[in-house]
């Protein structure tokens, strides 16, 4: 149902399926839910959390193709493990870039990123202010071991004509950066919004409960 959901959705836009892709989030789901997610064909996951996305990769360690993304709030002292993923969706700041360049400085292997922005400037999520994100860009570009290749957003719970405003914002935000073309990644909308989120230009998307179901002790 998700996929024939955003094939219809990148139809209605204009795009080609190819230019989305899904990354199945599975905060809270055990091993055995990735396990049945990758046999059903999806190879890509989010995880929030190091300790537990350690574990699942533990358990997954012969399963060959899978890629791993971070997309929860980084702590600095976590940085070495985060850099491990194959893409990192959640860097707010410098100071957080930089404790990730040096993480894979020591692992000697670039990490890939992307510069969360918080468009609304909620004081209970992380992320870069719109008006700071170009000085934000210059700074993380500096740093030899980082990859910056796009954005991302965790929008509120808003209706879904906001919620269309909100990712046209943060498309037409990174079209007018200095080398906008360099990022080329937007990553935004979730189960109650990717559809609109790719008719608005994401190239990725983010979905738990539309297709693992409520997290345990959730609606």
């Amino acid at each position: 149902m998700v996929e024939e959901r955003i094939a219809a959705a990148c139809r209605r836009a204009g795009r080609a399926r190819a230019d989305v892709r899904l990354v199945g989030v599975t905060k809270g789901m055990p091993a055995s839910a990735v396990q049945e997610a990758i046999a059903a064909g999806l190879t890509r996951f989010g995880e929030n959390y190091v300790q537990e996305w350690t574990a699942k990769r533990a358990t997954l360690a012969d399963v060959a193709d899978v890629e791993w993304h971070f997309i929860g709030r980084i702590q600095r002292n976590k940085a070495a493990a985060v850099v491990e993923a194959t893409l990192v969706h959640s860097v707010p700041d410098g100071r957080v870039g930089s404790a990730l360049d040096a993480a894979a400085a020591r692992r000697g292997m670039p990490v890939r990123v992307l510069v969360q922005v918080n468009l609304r400037r909620e004081e209970s999520k992380g992320g870069v202010a719109p008006d700071d994100l170009a000085a934000t860009l210059a700074e993380l570009r500096r740093l030899e071991w980082l990859r910056v290749e796009g954005l991302m957003t965790i929008p509120p719970p808003f209706a879904p004509a906001e919620m269309r405003a909100l990712f046209r914002e943060l498309r037409e935000l990174r079209d007018r950066q200095r080398d906008a073309a360099e990022l080329r990644e937007l990553s935004m909308g979730m189960s109650g919004d990717y559809e609109i989120a790719i008719e608005e230009g994401a190239t990725l998307v983010r979905v738990g409960t539309a297709i693992f179901g409520p997290r345990k002790g959730t609606a």
